[in-house]
């Protein structure tokens, strides 16, 4: 790991732990040792277990993009490059520092770098408009949970409308006008090279025009000959966002809690609006203080503050393990080419 990564992921550490300690002192009391009583670690376990599995749906949704669009790759490949991606996304601001990641994994896999980026910025899509489908759905059918969380549910709803619409927008300049496109990406990269020399910035232009014209390509053949990839790639994105959501609910029965599985799934349909947002590295401090905040409603205020240390380690720490593992892993395999 280079050295501004490292000083990057102490921050975003250093920010959690901050406000988890802040946390567990303001909410351990005398009553927090009986409900510890109660812990189930059977359910714990299956809480990171379904995560490994939320994760492998990742992975599916990577494998079957990726396959459709003729690019054959192992579904254990795929998951070391969802794991690898982990790490970077937990200290950059809305995860992106993952997208890079797996551009970079499957150039390696030998799938060209316009139809990589096609891939991952299609995956981001289909979160969008899955977030923006679930949130749709949960205003409706769980009106009684929504409303209860107040005002700040809609205000998500909304954001989120936003980002897809965002999404949506870029898509079709992707398929409709990529000489649009060329003409933001070449004025980005103007601004941000021109301390460069002249010829630096040139080719760096000339591989931007390039991959520009592969990505549309790639799009196309999303929406005309690669169709199933879109509908496999929308059913693992759904499946994901489910199984990432029931964690939760797990960890609550883990600590003797009731599930609140409508409550939880709307409270985690914010959290995963929220996180998106680029706000702080790994949506370390707004996770925290959102998700107690919200969880405080529904559950004693001696246990929130385990629960949500729980939720973390599961949802967060345990992706940091997971992106140094897979990390090890992928410098090792440069390690032996060389």
């Amino acid at each position: 790991m280079e050295r501004s990564q490292k000083k990057w992921l102490y921050i975003s550490i250093g920010f959690s732990l901050t406000v988890l300690i802040v946390i567990l002192y303001l909410t351990i009391n005398a009553n927090t040792i009986q409900y510890l009583k109660k812990i189930n670690p059977w359910f714990l376990l299956l809480a990171f277990l379904t995560h490994v599995l939320t994760m492998c749906f990742w992975a599916m949704r990577v494998k079957k993009m990726s396959g459709s669009l003729g690019y054959p790759i192992k579904f254990f490949y795929s998951l070391n490059l969802v794991f690898a991606n982990l790490l970077a996304a937990a200290i950059t601001p809305a995860q992106a520092g993952g997208e890079p990641v797996r551009v970079h994994e499957l150039y390696k896999a030998n799938v060209p770098l316009g139809d990589a980026t096609a891939i991952v910025i299609m995956e981001r899509v289909l979160d969008g408009i899955a977030l923006a489908g679930l949130a749709a759905f949960a205003m409706f059918a769980l009106s009684e949970q929504w409303h209860s969380l107040g005002a700040i549910s809609n205000v998500m709803v909304y954001i989120t409308w936003i980002f897809v619409a965002g999404c949506l927008f870029l898509f079709y300049l992707a398929i409709r006008r990529p000489d649009v496109m060329k003409r933001m990406a070449d004025r980005a990269a103007r601004f941000f090279t021109r301390k460069w020399e002249p010829a630096r910035t040139e080719a760096i232009l000339v591989r931007i025009d390039t991959e520009i014209v592969n990505f549309h390509a790639a799009v196309l053949r999303f929406v005309r000959t690669a169709k199933s990839g879109l509908a496999w790639g929308m059913l693992f994105t759904l499946l994901y966002w489910v199984s990432e959501i029931v964690t939760a609910s797990l960890i609550l029965m883990g600590l003797g809690q009731p599930p609140l599985f409508f409550e939880s799934f709307v409270i985690q349909l914010i959290l995963a609006i929220l996180m998106m947002l680029p706000l702080t590295p790994g949506s370390s401090v707004i996770a925290e203080v959102a998700a107690t905040s919200m969880y405080a409603l529904f559950i004693p205020a001696a246990i929130v503050g385990v629960f949500v240390v729980i939720w973390r380690i599961v949802l967060y720490y345990f992706n940091i393990a997971l992106g140094i593992v897979s990390s090890l892993i992928i410098v090792r395999r440069e390690s032996g080419k060389t």
